[in-house]
């Protein structure tokens, strides 16, 4: 583990950790596989209550072992929430998640400027990468499991919510957001205003968008291949046109986009420094006594 990885840890290490994980992460690559899912059976859905509590978590499991398949699935139709509507399983891809980054993943690392928070983290590759070249970084996660691998792999990670108060607020001179994360709460306009307070002034954040056209707020679960499930999240998925519709409702203005590997990433900016507590921004590592 690097000097950074741990100089984080130490300064995290006080914080409480919750007592229950939830599955995080959607991998916007692997939708494009949703014209191959014929081939899977799919049964139908049946009604869930928000909030059920789950035993042996299919997540938890695919993180531990590395490998799917895990599937995103749909309780509800957006606009019938009481109803259960058009299937969607989405695939999910666990492999590429807990391998070392590959190109898309290191066109982003490319662009990633001063301390570096990756919310919604998983298994941490971006992290333990940022770490490795002595990058100050850290992972949030709300699986305990992701936090875990986060670590083993060389990386600073905490279990948290990005809703809850975090380090460096206001500080971070990247914040990312990948595989599909801009969905996290299932309210991308809210979660794009948290991402503002938590930046510094000038900071950038880096956003991974679906690959198609798409603004959808959903219900989901995570499921194996043997039907096991976690409890029902909400969810959202969001294509760079909504992504951007909704960055711009919040102040953020579009200063660079690329695709790599048939994935979509924007470059996002605020207009002006909006966190009450700013300071200025990590940009070493840091010391303790």
């Amino acid at each position: 583990m690097s000097g950074t990885a741990v100089g984080i840890d130490a300064a995290v290490a006080g914080w409480p950790e919750p007592a229950m994980a939830e599955p995080q992460a959607e991998s916007p690559t692997v939708v494009m596989a949703r014209n191959r899912m014929p081939t899977f059976p799919v049964r139908p859905t049946v009604p869930v209550e928000p909030g059920t509590p789950w035993v042996d978590d299919p997540y938890a499991h695919a993180l531990h072992t590395g490998r799917g398949p895990l599937f995103l699935r749909r309780l509800s139709h957006p606009d019938r929430p009481a109803g259960f509507g058009d299937e969607l399983v989405l695939p999910l891809d666990v492999e590429r998640w807990c391998a070392s980054p590959g190109a898309a993943d290191t066109s982003v690392l490319r662009r990633c400027t001063g301390s570096v928070l990756d919310v919604g983290c998983g298994p941490g590759r971006m992290v333990a990468a940022l770490a490795a070249r002595g990058v100050p970084a850290l992972g949030v996660d709300l699986s305990r499991d992701a936090v875990k691998r986060t670590r083993r792999s060389g990386g600073a990670a905490i279990q948290r919510s990005a809703f809850d108060r975090l380090p460096g607020e206001g500080r971070w001179g990247t914040v990312l957001l990948m595989d599909g994360n801009i969905g996290i709460g299932g309210d991308p306009v809210a979660l794009l205003r948290r991402m503002g307070e938590l930046i510094a002034p000038g900071g950038v954040l880096l956003a991974e968008a679906a690959p198609q056209d798409v603004d959808q707020r959903l219900t989901v679960r995570v499921e194996d291949a043997h039907g096991h499930h976690g409890r029902p999240f909400p969810w959202a998925r969001l294509g760079t046109t909504a992504l951007l519709y909704a960055a711009d409702s919040v102040g953020w203005i579009l200063t660079g986009g690329w695709t790599a590997e048939g994935r979509p990433f924007v470059e996002l900016r605020r207009r002006r420094a909006n966190h009450p507590d700013a300071q200025p921004p990590i940009t070493e590592r840091p010391h303790h006594s």
